[in-house]
């Protein structure tokens, strides 16, 4: 072993990484009833289209307010 201590380099920036959802899950869940509806009863197609809508609304909030609580020198790219 050598007598000189090597130290790792300072952190240059900060990695962000969202946290885990099931929102993209969700998601694929109701495109496919929207598309698997059109063959079967439109009744399931609605559902799909709905249940789509509300996890875009959701993911695009979660991914808003995270974007939010970046600091300033990331945002300003």
């Amino acid at each position: 072993m050598s007598d000189i201590e090597q130290q790792a380099p300072p952190v240059g920036e900060e990695i962000h990484l969202p946290g885990p959802s099931m929102l993209p899950v969700l998601m694929a869940v109701g495109i496919t009833l929207a598309v698997i509806g059109t063959t079967i009863d439109w009744l399931w197609s609605i559902i799909g289209v709905i249940i789509f809508i509300l996890t875009l609304v959701l993911w695009i909030r979660d991914t808003r307010r995270d974007m939010s609580e970046l600091p300033e020198e990331h945002t300003t790219h």
